[in-house]
């Protein structure tokens, strides 16, 4: 068999599919506890080995991705908060990130210590249209070097002065990486070339430097943080489809949100966003999630006034159980019930965020009108029974009452065997067998 390994190692569990790289078939899942108390390669190599027990493979490839040890922390620092320093946060979301912090204008003392108190990964540095203003992105560039600044820096600002500062900070040994501008132009958006750098430093410093495990194994394994593995999946799937399309993943700590608009009209004209529109995006929400964050989906909720009368308290409670113990597994039908509703709140608030642009920082929202595929993932979904996982999506597609108008016409799916990962993985040197792999789990 042609196959190859797709593994997903994640704050919690690490997922394995074996992929047959012909037809675009998955031929065998497996999944074991993500090890990281001891070394990420344990529970890695047991999922792996309980996906091709029985199959006769011989030495195959292995495509791997990862958000253990808390994935990537991406601080923007940009030129103004409106404009670039939103449009370098856009990016960085994109880009598999958790953007821990945002910050604009001239670097003050101040805001030095912030930045460093904000433990990012990766700073990317950004400011100015090509063409435009260089002093603030180059007083930026020159504070990171006077303060000897170890962490990794993207350099995406105006590349009128990318060539100096490249220069100035390599001189001062700040481990830096150009990029184009991600915002060339007012109104117009380019991510590609800091997302790839972004990709670049991730795999370089920022693995290795997590200490998820002994030697340079696991760093050599891994090809993406998974966040950007799975909106690539989500891109080729929207290709595939041909049509605006949702992902929600619901995880332990997050939900993240993925969309896929078509480009028209509502890119050009007065009313255009300055700071680009990103018509592949993600957010983020990191106060919901199924076991850590368990506790702000409830207060979000209540905010949202989404609760019905006396189940906020009850709900607290079981919130607070499931935040406790993030291995909790419910063992009964009612227990399994509050999963649900969780998940749902959750979704639910999510969406409401990333579709009214609060969360995109886009002014006008997302317009998620023409949606027609809604796919919900993370475990919660894929390991509950099918009518309970629709129940879930069917509250967020019913959600009339959360301030944007919901998908006309979507069809909602699960992706129950994990393959949007996968096919993330294996879009740049398979992307045949990452297409049929989604096309065949999705209908499309």
């Amino acid at each position: 068999m042609n196959v190859a390994v797709c593994a997903d190692v994640g704050s919690t569990y690490t997922k394995a599919a074996v992929v047959d790289l012909d037809g675009g078939r998955l031929v065998a899942a497996a999944s074991a506890p993500t090890t990281v108390g001891t070394d990420v390669l344990h529970g890695l190599d047991a999922a792996v080995g309980a996906a091709i027990a029985g199959l006769d493979v011989g030495d195959l490839p292995w495509y791997v991705c990862s958000s253990a040890g808390g994935g990537l922390r991406l601080a923007v620092v940009g030129y103004e908060p409106l404009v670039t320093a939103q449009a370098g946060r856009r990016v960085g979301l994109s880009a598999g990130a958790n953007v821990v912090h945002v910050a604009a204008g001239r670097l003050g003392g101040a805001d030095l210590t912030a930045l460093r108190a904000a433990r990012p990964d990766v700073v990317l540095l950004v400011g100015g249209t090509d063409g435009g203003d260089v002093e603030v992105v180059t007083h930026n560039a020159t504070r990171l070097a006077k303060a000897r600044w170890r962490v990794p820096v993207v350099l995406a600002g105006n590349v009128d002065a990318r060539d100096d500062l490249y220069a100035l900070l390599t001189a001062a040994k700040v481990p830096v990486t150009a990029a184009d501008n991600v915002l060339p132009r007012i109104g117009v958006l380019a991510p590609a070339s800091a997302r790839a750098a972004i990709r670049e430093v991730f795999l370089r410093h920022v693995i290795g430097g997590k200490k998820l495990s002994r030697g340079g194994r696991f760093a050599r394994l891994v090809r993406a943080a998974t966040p950007d593995a799975v909106l690539t999946g989500v891109e080729v799937l929207a290709d595939t489809a041909g049509g605006d399309l949702v992902v929600l993943d619901v995880g332990g700590a997050t939900t993240d949100v993925y969309s896929v608009l078509t480009p028209d009209e509502r890119d050009s004209g007065p009313g255009r966003e300055v700071a680009g529109t990103l018509w592949r995006a993600r957010t983020v929400e990191g106060d919901l999630g199924m076991r850590w964050s368990a506790p702000g989906v409830v207060r979000a909720a209540a905010e949202e006034r989404l609760l019905a009368a006396g189940e906020q308290d009850v709900l607290a409670a079981e919130a607070a159980v499931r935040a406790a113990d993030p291995g909790f597994l419910p063992g009964d039908d009612a227990g399994r019930a509050v999963d649900a509703r969780i998940a749902a709140l959750a979704a639910t608030v999510a969406l409401r965020r990333h579709a009214r642009g609060a969360a995109t920082g886009e002014r006008a929202g997302r317009d998620l009108r023409d949606v027609r595929l809604v796919v919900g993932s993370g475990g919660v979904l894929r390991h509950a029974p099918p009518a309970d996982a629709a129940g879930v999506l069917a509250a967020v597609l019913a959600d009339y009452a959360g301030g944007w108008p919901v998908p006309r016409a979507a069809r909602a799916v699960v992706d129950t065997d994990y393959v949007l990962a996968a096919a993330g993985l294996l879009a740049a040197e398979h992307p045949q067998a990452a297409r049929a792999l989604l096309g065949r789990h999705f209908g499309v």
